[in-house]
């Protein structure tokens, strides 16, 4: 299968500000600039700070990859005049068509409702055709709770999971949305 036929089963999303749309090469640069922030890496479990070496490239490259199990988007602003990369949210394939939610938006763009218009945007669209979504938010993360529950995300539980840049264990709350 080829690069291009693959990245067209990931599609475009539009969204109200902004597209979702597959990552590509050009956009190592922008988001190695954000989440080498250490307010971002420590908001993620997987973000590593210091930032390694190849570190994003091989972040794109997994996002590239035909093989891969996470579609990624860039949450690009350019075709309403905004910038380039304002944040990146995924979806991770899991079993019995569940999918897992993961995002970061660059601090610049914080607290003007960009993840939430993300979130609602892949909710909308369900390109993997889910019929369940989870995601996690960190206990010291409150904004993302609120995007998650803002989306109609129900709250399911305490957990904990690690995180890289922290090198620890963090309390997280769960939860799901039934498509």
């Amino acid at each position: 299968m080829s690069l291009d036929h693959k990245r067209a089963e990931q599609p475009v999303i539009e969204a109200e500000r902004f597209v979702l749309r597959p990552l590509r090469k050009s956009d190592e640069g922008l988001i190695a600039h954000y989440v080498s922030d250490e307010r971002v890496a420590r908001m993620t479990t997987a973000i590593p700070h210091p930032l390694p070496p190849g570190a994003i490239e091989a972040f794109v490259a997994r996002a590239l990859d035909e093989e891969r199990d996470e579609d990624v988007w860039a949450i690009d602003g350019t075709a309403d005049g905004g910038d380039e990369l304002k944040g990146i949210i995924s979806l991770k394939r899991l079993d019995r068509d569940q999918s897992e939610v993961g995002y970061w938006i660059a601090p610049v763009f914080w607290n003007n409702g960009i993840a939430s218009a993300a979130l609602r945007a892949l909710v909308e669209n369900n390109p993997q055709g889910c019929n369940a979504l989870f995601a996690s938010a960190f206990q010291d993360n409150p904004a993302s709770a609120r995007v998650l529950t803002h989306c109609g995300f129900e709250y399911l539980g305490d957990a904990e999971t690690f995180s890289v840049a922290r090198n620890a264990p963090v309390p997280t709350w769960t939860y799901s949305r039934k498509l």
